[in-house]
């Protein structure tokens, strides 16, 4: 018998131009008035007189506030017991980084999380776990989803682009991460949750029917960020990751174990996105339609991505998480990817 369980999702999501000027009375309006901040690297020069003259006109206090550039478990566990305690709530600026050092303090200390992200390069920022360090590893440990988001589109607009493809990616790739999902009940191993499906599925599906002119549209980055943040719920619901993360994660967290210089994670996740709908023959063209559309291709392109990296990736996918029973688990499957590394046109023009 199915047990049901609790789960937790935001309270509010807001995502304009200018919505760090509102910073302080969205969290008046939540009955929140004494924080601390923690900003990426370089960011207090360039947001934090926002940040701070919006606390300060809705009366907000800020106990402390400063740069984090590590997400190393101890400094992080050091960081979160030193946090005052009249806090009421932990608030994360920046990247993923900051993003998840600060998620993971604040689970430690039963805060609410409030999660900012200066750039749409994953969907980290609305997940309920934290990619932090344990003796020179990266490893995922379990926190809580954001209390509440908060995105200024005004600084996701001024952000290099390529964290934009990165975020398109990294959405893209729910298509192939729900058909392992259940391609791994269909072998027996763990059960998918319908509705955990139902929300992923409708997150990519009204993405990539987004109409736009350019990807920094108001429309697209706002269906974007939507898109992503239902992502994590979808996981909150399942209790894992695996309605937003199959084979095509896998292959980039070999990447990132083998390479000295990976690249963005959802640049490498996308890629091996339409490797691996190839590889199930399911929404391909689709995948490949939108990578088009958006200039994610294009970009790639310019990027020195070799081919031999990716078939090793491969192989080593299925050891990443043992567990786990997507596609690549099975030997023919990888021998399939593996031949469309060579054979497939569109992956033979953007690897060397």
């Amino acid at each position: 018998m199915n047990v049901q369980h609790s789960i937790h999702i935001p309270s509010f999501l807001k995502v304009y131009d200018n919505a760090l000027d509102d910073l302080g009375s969205i969290l008046q309006n939540q009955g929140i008035n004494r924080v601390v901040l923690y900003f990426g690297n370089d960011l207090i020069e360039m947001f934090g007189s926002k940040v701070m003259n919006s606390l300060k006109d809705a009366q907000v206090d800020v106990l402390e506030y400063k740069e984090i550039d590590t997400i190393a478990l101890n400094d992080i566990t050091q960081m979160a017991f030193s946090i005052p305690t009249k806090a009421q709530a932990v608030i994360g600026i920046g990247g993923g980084k900051v993003i998840d050092a600060a998620k993971y303090m604040g689970f430690l200390k039963k805060l609410p999380f409030i999660s900012i992200p200066t750039s749409t390069s994953s969907d980290g920022f609305a997940s309920s776990s934290a990619s932090l360090k344990i003796e020179e590893r990266r490893v995922s440990v379990p926190a809580r989803l954001a209390y509440g988001i908060v995105v200024d589109t005004q600084i996701i607009k001024t952000a290099p682009v390529k964290f934009i493809y990165s975020g398109i990616g990294d959405m893209v790739s729910k298509i192939t991460a729900l058909y392992d999902w259940i391609f791994e009940e269909e072998h027996g191993y763990g059960k998918v949750n319908d509705f955990a499906v139902m929300i992923a599925k409708k997150a990519v599906n009204s993405f990539v029917r987004t109409p736009f002119t350019s990807i920094q549209d108001d429309l697209f980055l706002k269906e974007l960020l939507d898109s992503l943040a239902m992502s994590g719920i979808a996981n909150e619901i399942a209790g894992s990751s695996a309605p937003t993360s199959g084979s095509e994660h896998l292959i980039s967290h070999a990447l990132d174990k083998m390479l000295e210089h990976p690249q963005l994670h959802g640049i490498q996740v996308g890629i091996a996105t339409y490797l691996m709908s190839v590889v199930q023959d399911h929404r391909y063209r689709r995948v490949d339609t939108i990578f088009t559309q958006t200039g994610f291709w294009d970009y790639v392109k310019t990027l020195d991505l070799r081919r031999e990296d990716f078939e090793k990736a491969v192989d080593l996918a299925p050891s990443i998480k043992p567990f786990r029973y997507t596609y690549l688990h099975e030997q023919q499957y990888r021998d399939r990817a593996k031949e469309l590394l060579h054979t497939d046109a569109r992956l033979q023009e953007i690897l060397k």
